[in-house]
């Protein structure tokens, strides 16, 4: 008999099984004491290949910030449906991130741990996917306001506040859902619509919290 001819798995598909690899060991063990001999190993390649097609431990670690911090803000987007009222907009869009980050939870600790502590280039990328949600939780914002009819012009620095605020919460939720046991991407969702909402349906009706003068 002759010998048995093994298909050439394609380039993208050969790189993407290294990237899912690589995630796994930054997000378990850290940029640092990640090491390209396991995760050549978990991907099934020799080291030399991982180098040939992903250059450098610094380069693959940007491939893989750029890869998961796409897929974050997609699932995002993708999980924000049009014509419905504002409350169930963000609702959704907060179920969609903590579901992802539940899914994900390696993904995220490269995302809000590792990518952070390790300077520039990698604390840049994640930097600009963090202003795209922010901007999108803006607008979320903002139309919410103009629909409630009551303060249709919200000061454009107190949106962008507000934006900041729900997207920070919602991250140091995550990794709080992440390393509880028991709680689920619903129950997360769920305990940062309550929170949130309270304040924002409150504001959306034109009734803000106002401060006690000062002395």
């Amino acid at each position: 008999m002759g010998a048995v001819k093994t298909r050439r798995m394609p380039r993208a598909v050969r790189e993407q099984q290294m990237l899912d690899a690589a995630v796994r060991i930054f997000g378990r063990r850290g940029y640092t004491a990640a090491s390209m001999d396991e995760i050549a190993e978990l991907a099934g390649v020799s080291k030399p290949l991982v180098y040939l097609y992903l250059n450098s431990k610094e380069d693959l670690f940007s491939a893989c910030i750029r890869r998961e911090a796409g897929a974050l803000t997609e699932a995002v987007r993708a999980g924000v449906r049009p014509g419905l009222p504002a409350d169930r907009r963000l609702w959704e869009g907060l179920r969609a991130f903590f579901t992802h980050t539940a899914r994900h939870p390696d993904a995220w600790a490269v995302l809000h741990f590792q990518a952070r502590t390790h300077g520039e280039p990698f604390a840049a990328e994640v930097a600009a996917m963090r202003e795209g949600l922010v901007v999108f939780v803006t607008r979320l914002i903002a139309v919410a306001a103009r629909e409630a009819h009551q303060d249709p012009d919200l000061p454009e620095h107190e949106v962008a506040g507000l934006a900041e605020a729900l997207v920070g919460a919602a991250e140091s939720l995550a990794d709080w859902a992440n390393t509880t046991p028991g709680v689920t991407a619903h129950q997360a969702a769920a305990t940062l619509m309550n929170f949130a909402w309270a304040g924002l349906g409150e504001l959306m009706a034109g009734r803000p919290w106002t401060p006690p003068a000062e002395n």
